[in-house]
């Protein structure tokens, strides 16, 4: 369903993009528009909220950006955002409200939605990073495939041809990416959904890619499922009925 493909963007009222989102079937189709949007968002916003240092440029004058960042518009730099030294802003990129950009971090046509952190060294480009998402020190979104042909998404049922030699990452709300990981054009990550979502899908893949041979349920009614035989032990939490950290000890 169109609610299930957009489920790593569910809380869209974190981002000032939502209404180019609603517009598309797939998250990636706004990559094309994220520029034009930025110009039409920013022409309406307050001068008395809103500083405009240069051409194309709104940068909300409670944020804080370092002396030593580089900005290009495109680019609007939200409520309560902190652009750290170093920082390279190329342009095309809506950074929302309370983000992090840090020492050394470079943002291409992006959407970071409200309280993204990218703090240490990562390269974002031509990607959506969901409400609270986090990359790790050192990660980065690989966006041009090394043959240079047009990216492919692939799910468990089909693949989805994008149309574009450059797509990055779509990360889901509190997506939480590991230090100096490298995510492949077109890495759709999302673990976070209502029922039938497709959560357990996903514990099976990753089961199968630490090398477990068993069967991978769900844990509705366990609470905790336990994998172990393959390179690690797998923890698979139902995390609906626990209304306390101590439901969860083992």
């Amino acid at each position: 369903s169109r609610r299930q493909r957009q489920m790593c963007i569910r809380d869209r009222s974190k981002t000032r993009a939502a209404d180019l989102l609603r517009e598309c079937e797939y998250p990636w189709q706004a990559l094309d528009k994220i520029g034009e949007t930025i110009l039409k968002i920013g022409a309406a916003l307050s001068s008395e909220e809103f500083s405009h240092p240069k051409e194309d440029v709104w940068i909300a004058k409670d944020a804080v950006v370092y002396p030593t960042a580089w900005i290009n518009g495109p680019c609007i730099i939200d409520s309560g955002a902190e652009v750290r030294h170093g920082a390279f802003i190329r342009g095309n990129a809506l950074v929302g409200k309370n983000c992090v950009v840090g020492n050394s971090v470079e943002l291409k046509n992006v959407i970071l939605f409200d309280n993204v952190q990218t703090p240490h060294y990562n390269y974002v480009g031509d990607s959506i990073l969901g409400y609270k998402a986090h990359m790790g020190a050192g990660s980065i979104t690989s966006n041009v495939k090394s043959d240079k042909t047009h990216v492919v998404i692939k799910s468990a049922e089909k693949s989805i041809e994008t149309g574009r030699k450059k797509v990055g990452a779509m990360l889901g709300d509190f997506v939480e990416v590991g230090c100096n990981s490298v995510l492949n054009p077109g890495a759709v990550v999302a673990y976070l959904g209502d029922l039938g979502m497709g959560k357990t899908a996903f514990t099976r893949g990753l089961a199968a890619g630490l090398g477990y041979k068993g069967r991978v349920t769900s844990p509705t009614f366990a609470i905790v499922n336990e994998y172990v035989g393959g390179r690690l032990p797998l923890f698979h939490f139902d995390m609906y009925r626990p209304v306390s950290y101590t439901h969860l000890t083992l």
